[in-house]
Parts: structure tokens; C-alpha cells; sequence
């Protein structure tokens, strides 16, 4: 079929970070990482052409896909008429109202490169956050939300805050249609019972961009210029929380951002 017979619902959208995947093995792997049981509830994001949604609606309970482009809509509902446990919504899953799935849900998608770092923390802030989430997403982002001490980010520390990262295997690009330039990785995110520490998110994320706002720089000059305090006042700090003043972001535990967040709440005060 010529591109110019090819209907809206079979063209990708390059705008909308479309990479189809249809390979049998890894949705296989990414449905075997799920750990899904016929009780389940799963919220698909961007369903596409729907192969994941087939597999997921042999396997649970219930499976609502939440598809943003218009074009794939139609056909989707068409695809899946006979099937009642799936429910295709047309929606942006950033403006998807959370609220309206049981509280013990959980997300298995191939979601856009793009949207990552902002769905993924719409997920885990939600005050209706999946107890798990099951990502296709791409490789170097996965292994930077899975990574330790020494090679941290902020969205490693904003991710990790609330749940466990779990690395499961890599998806080469040749696996997607179009493929896509660099290579994917199925990720694994296991919310915790409670967060790992007992702060104010929006007063410890400021904090965390903060110390993060300089890459290059000591952890002193970072939180000098992004708390917009003196280099005396960011060593007092850090000499408070117990804090070499020439150790850099990445290399900070929990822990250590923890101390840090409670010396600038004494200051603060």
C-alpha cells in the first residue's frame, strides 16, 4: 500500500512520539514483568494499534486504554466491541482524572519518549497511584531512574522517593515501527508502602533541583545559586546535615538529602 492510500488509524505521528511495537517476544516480556492476575485492573497508556491491549485483555479483569489520537480511536472501539472487559478511552492521560480507577491498579504501557519524566511523576504524586507501573520506555532513561548513588538525577531521586526500580530487559530499536533512533527498555516500578522519607515533596524537590541546578559544580555552589543563599550559608548547611561541601548531587544518598532537608527547615523556620 502507497503512503498515499494508507489510512489515518495505520500512519504514525511523529509528533505524538508513535513507535509501534508488535514484536511477539518482547510484548510477551513486557506482560510477564507485569505479574498480572485475573482480578487486575490495568490503565493502558497510548494503546496504538492495540497488540498490548489483546494480551492484557487475556489476562485481567478489566483494561481501560487511554489512546490520545483521535485518528486510532474508531478503530480501536471497533477492535475491541466484543471484548467487554476493555474500555477505550479517547484522552491526554495528563488531563485523565485518576480518580476514576480502583485504588489497586496498574500500569503497563509503551509510552512516548517524551512524556516519561511527566507521566511517570503524574503517576507516582497521584493521590491514586498505581501500585505498579510496567514501561516501555527508552533505554538511557531507564537506567538513569534505576541508578545509584554516584550517578543519581532528579528524576531518580523524584521516581525512587516511591517506589522500586526494577530494570527488566532491553527492546532494540528494530523491534518498533518506525523505528525509533535509540534503543528501549522495559521498567519495572513497585510503589512502596510509604515513601522513603517523611517530607514535604514540593519544599524537598526545590531542594533537590536545586542542589541538581549546576551539574558541574559542587553540591555548595549548586545550593548556593539555586536557594539563592550565600556560599557561607550553603556550608553551613551542608556542615549541619554532615555533608562534604565538594561532594556533587548525584553522588547524595536519601539519607543525606533527608539531613539536608532538615537543616534548611531549621533555617527556614
Amino acid at each position: 500500500m502507497s503512503k498515499s492510500k494508507k489510512s489515518k488509524s495505520t500512519r504514525t505521528k511523529k509528533y505524538l512520539g508513535q513507535h509501534w511495537l508488535f514484536d511477539g517476544p518482547s510484548l510477551q516480556a513486557i506482560i510477564e514483568a507485569s505479574s498480572l492476575s485475573a482480578d487486575d485492573t490495568v490503565l493502558e497508556i497510548g494503546p496504538g494499534r492495540g497488540p498490548l491491549t489483546e494480551l492484557l485483555s487475556q489476562k485481567v479483569k478489566r483494561v481501560v486504554a487511554v489512546e490520545k489520537d483521535s485518528d486510532l480511536v474508531p478503530t480501536l472501539k471497533v477492535q475491541f466491541i466484543l471484548q467487554e472487559n476493555v474500555e477505550i478511552i479517547e484522552a491526554d492521560i495528563l488531563s485523565f482524572d485518576l480518580r476514576e480507577l480502583p485504588s489497586d491498579y496498574v500500569v503497563v504501557a509503551n509510552i512516548p519518549y517524551y512524556l516519561t519524566s511527566a507521566i511517570v511523576r503524574l503517576l507516582m504524586e497521584s493521590t491514586n497511584p498505581p501500585k505498579k507501573l510496567v514501561l516501555l520506555i527508552q533505554k538511557e532513561v531507564a537506567e538513569r531512574i534505576c541508578s545509584e548513588p554516584g550517578q543519581m538525577s532528579v528524576l531518580a531521586l523524584s521516581v525512587q522517593l516511591y517506589a522500586k526500580a526494577e530494570y527488566v530487559a532491553t527492546v532494540t530499536r528494530d523491534k518498533f515501527q518506525p523505528p525509533p533512533k535509540v534503543d528501549s527498555a522495559i521498567l519495572r516500578l513497585t510503589r512502596l508502602e510509604k515513601p522513603v522519607l517523611d517530607v514535604e515533596l514540593q519544599k524537598f524537590m526545590q531542594l533537590v533541583k536545586a542542589g541538581f541546578g549546576e551539574k558541574r559544580k559542587t553540591i555548595r555552589n549548586s545550593l548556593a545559586g539555586g536557594l539563592r543563599i550565600s556560599a557561607a550559608e550553603a556550608t553551613q548547611l551542608l556542615n549541619e546535615a554532615g555533608i562534604a561541601e565538594s561532594a556533587r548531587a548525584q553522588e547524595l544518598t536519601f539519607e543525606q538529602w533527608n539531613s539536608l532537608y532538615k537543616a534548611l527547615s531549621k533555617k527556614s523556620k
